[in-house]
């Protein structure tokens, strides 16, 4: 059996979470999320401990045991904490600014690019370059902070552009005569 499939999901106070035969919903003070039931998987809440077992001893049934485990964990601390991600901005003149739901980013372009957040995204600006992206679904969180850095990935030459804060840019040297 998966290893973090063995591992039951423990449920904080303040978190509500119920399982019917087509999906599994968590509902906290983040709000709330929910993610499709699998049939090589049963689900069990009792006493706090939301535990997950294949069905039978096939692989893909294995699989899914640790991978709805992980979905459901990563639910259950996004409605608690939240997720976030942090973005800097490389390069001379690059700046952002966050306006309500809006992000507006000048990156080099002729124009400014601004970006809409979808529902349950927040987005801050603590500074001019920097971006901070929050909010409960974690995929969701990762997937913006992706489509934002893709406006302007940095460049391997001088590492402008867009980047996580631990993201590594390895500088390539210039040609040489």
């Amino acid at each position: 059996m998966s290893r973090v499939g063995k591992m039951p999901v423990t449920i904080p106070q303040g978190v509500d979470v119920s399982i019917n035969s087509a999906q599994i919903n968590v509902k906290g003070s983040g709000g709330s999320l929910s993610v499709a039931s699998h049939a090589l998987v049963k689900v069990v809440n009792e006493a706090g401990h939301v535990t997950f077992t294949p069905v039978d001893e096939s692989r893909e049934a294995n699989a899914m045991s640790g991978t709805l485990r992980q979905l459901v964990n990563n639910m259950v601390i996004g409605v608690t904490k939240g997720f976030e991600k942090k973005l800097l901005l490389v390069g001379v003149g690059y700046k952002a600014a966050a306006q309500g739901s809006k992000l507006n980013l000048s990156v080099g372009f002729s124009h400014p690019v601004n970006k809409d957040m979808p529902d349950g995204i927040k987005v801050e600006t603590p500074a001019a370059t920097e971006i901070i992206i929050k909010g409960a679904d974690r995929q969701r969180v990762g997937q913006v902070a992706a489509e934002i850095r893709a406006i302007r990935p940095p460049e391997p030459y001088k590492g402008k552009g867009i980047r996580y804060s631990d993201e590594k840019i390895t500088i390539k040297e210039t040609k040489k005569k």
